[in-house]
This record gives C-alpha cells, sequence and structure tokens, in this order.
C-alpha cells in the first residue's frame, strides 16, 4: 500500500451528495432563482456545497448595526469631542477593532484622519449589515463617495477607460492620493 494514497483525505462522493441535499433542504424556505442556478450544475459538488453553505449563512445571518457586531457594541467619541493630539491612536484602534470583526475599509487614502474617522462615526457603525461567521470573508467597506475621486484616486487605467466609455464623459485627472495609510485587511 503506497502511504501517500492513505495520508490523503477522501471526499466521498456520497457524503458530498448527502450534504448537498441537506443544504437544499435547509435553503428551501429561502428558494429564489439563485438556488436553482444552472451555473450551480456546473460547480463540482465540493464547490457547490461551499456556495449553497455560504447562501445559507447569509439567510440566517442576523442583520445588525456594525456597532453592535461588538459585546458590548463599540460607542465612540464623536468627532467634534476628540483633539488632534488622540485622534491617530483612536482611528487606529477602530480600524484594528473594526478589522477584527471582518470589516475592511477600502479607498482611504484620500481622506484625513478626521474624515476617515467621521465616516466610521456617521456611515459605518450606524450601518445595518448582515453579520456572516464564514472563514475568510470580509465585509469591505468602500470610502469613496462618489465615481469622482474614485476615478482620481483608485481606478486603474482600464477601469477608467470603461467608465468613460461608458458614461461618455472628461475624466478627472489621474493623481496619487496625499496619504498612504496601511490599514489590516489591504
Amino acid at each position: 500500500m503506497d502511504m501517500s494514497e492513505t495520508s490523503r483525505p477522501v471526499v466521498d462522493e456520497v457524503d458530498l451528495m448527502l450534504a448537498n441535499a441537506r443544504l437544499r433542504d435547509e435553503l428551501e424556505p429561502y428558494r429564489d432563482e439563485s438556488v436553482e442556478s444552472h451555473s450551480l450544475h456546473r460547480m463540482p459538488l465540493q464547490t457547490e456545497n461551499e456556495y449553497l453553505a455560504s447562501m445559507l449563512a447569509w439567510e440566517r445571518a442576523p442583520a445588525l448595526a456594525i456597532a453592535n457586531w461588538f459585546d458590548p457594541p463599540m460607542q465612540l467619541p464623536a468627532p467634534e469631542t476628540v483633539s488632534d493630539a488622540a485622534l491617530p491612536r483612536l482611528l487606529q484602534n477602530t480600524v484594528e477593532r473594526l478589522y477584527g470583526e471582518k470589516v475592511v475599509l477600502k479607498f482611504t487614502d484620500h481622506l484625513s484622519d478626521r474624515e476617515l474617522y467621521k465616516i466610521i462615526y456617521r456611515d459605518i457603525l450606524p450601518s445595518c449589515e448582515k453579520k456572516l461567521d464564514i472563514p475568510g470573508k470580509f465585509l469591505e467597506w468602500r470610502c469613496v463617495e462618489d465615481n469622482e475621486t474614485w476615478l482620481r484616486y483608485y481606478a486603474s487605467p482600464v477601469e477608467r477607460r470603461r467608465f468613460q466609455e461608458e458614461h461618455d464623459i472628461d475624466l478627472p485627472p489621474s493623481q496619487q492620493p496625499e496619504l498612504k495609510r496601511n490599514l489590516p485587511g489591504n
């Protein structure tokens, strides 16, 4: 007997089929066209089961204000009450705590520390989102409120060209943001 063959875990096709049937049964109350998608039938059974499990997790996940994803809920001081000296440490701590609850901040380099803190305080923490506990999956929060900022600082040349072709507009000049944050998850 070859040891390499016995040391590899063998995924039993019958087990995959049973898991698939169980997942489909559990998804029945939430059934819509996404469960019966034709693309599911082109997936390997293992991949389909992972997809169905993530759908089930989504359906069952509670929708909570992001502040309530924490125990106790995250409460931050109002932006106008935070001194310039205290802001960088508070912001870094807040960003790390958000990352610990699987929230990744994207497109932040055009913002000052105070502007980013205000977005977290005003927009992110009160936002009601599904809290999923799926390994490797994060909620990505894009801190860009308009197309012009995204086009100016973050869009690739290909994305800029596509946007211009689709919308037939003049684009803002491409620029590098003044800041270069090293945030977790980026």
